[in-house]
């Protein structure tokens, strides 16, 4: 936790989302790496407390969002280790909630967010990571909306946001075949912003956040606010959408199987129509 000079309350933080601020940046790192940083309500709920503080905060030029370990998330847990404790991770309804906010504080912040994927991004973790302005990725980077293989549909957004970054048809590939795109095709896809070696892309955020750290904050602002009203003009509906259809697929006979499915590492039998 870091204070600023112009409120001494330092930035909350919470073992699962480390926060902290130093020379105009502000940095959240998702701090669960033995579950690939599944998200729980809590992480997500710290990043918006955060970014609803940045948003007025002089001292953060900018925003620097992360995963520590080999991956910057798997989405929403269900892992062995969240199963056996759905209590720490929140009901499906809250992360749902709080992915929301998270990802609407993301893309209404009024500075820039710059996002650093290092390796897997999947589920919800996807919108998350391309909710930002500035997506960086490491060639190891993959991008993954495996909800169908689970008997669900894509939430946080991503039914906007990943249509608006790479246009209906990839994205309606991306959903309802549950492919994994490599970091290269993410690029080609116009998914994200950049791609380098593993070991150049610290380098290269460093210089990105820099240059927007250094930049004309109030041309960013209304440059960044410009082309979201353009492009994502659902994302509000995408969120209801999502939350109604998603409540709903949770109680189904699809989902049940396709999480015991995945848990016991065997081809789902679909049955609800």
């Amino acid at each position: 936790m870091t204070t600023t000079a112009s409120d001494p309350t330092p930035y909350a933080a919470i073992d699962e989302l480390t926060v902290s601020l130093d020379d105009g940046v502000l940095a959240l790192t998702l701090n669960r790496p033995d579950s690939l940083n599944s998200l729980t309500a809590a992480m997500l709920h710290t990043i918006g407390d955060s970014l609803d503080r940045a948003a007025t905060d002089p001292e953060v030029k900018v925003v620097r969002l992360g995963g520590a370990g080999r991956g910057f998330s798997s989405g929403a847990g269900i892992s062995a280790e969240d199963h056996a404790n759905p209590g720490a991770s929140g009901t499906p309804a809250d992360v749902l909630a709080a992915a929301n906010r998270a990802i609407a504080a993301i893309v209404g912040l009024p500075k820039p967010v710059v996002s650093v994927v290092h390796g897997p991004a999947a589920g919800v973790g996807v919108s998350l990571a391309i909710a930002a302005d500035v997506i960086l990725a490491s060639e190891k980077a993959y991008f993954l909306l495996a909800f169908t293989k689970i008997g669900l549909m894509p939430d946080g957004g991503a039914s906007a946001l990943v249509a608006a970054s790479i246009g209906r048809t990839r994205a309606m590939r991306m959903a309802l075949l549950a492919e994994r795109l490599t970091a290269a095709d993410a690029l080609a896809a116009g998914l994200v912003s950049g791609v380098y070696p593993a070991d150049e892309l610290d380098g290269q955020v460093d210089t990105v956040l820099t240059t927007l750290k250094s930049g004309p904050a109030v041309a960013l602002r209304k440059t960044k606010q410009a082309i979201n009203e353009a492009t994502l003009t659902e994302l509000d509906g995408a969120f209801g959408r999502e939350t109604e259809g998603q409540l709903d697929l949770l109680d189904r006979h699809d989902f049940r199987e396709g999480t015991r499915a995945f848990q016991e590492r065997r081809a789902p039998n679909f049955g609800d129509h």
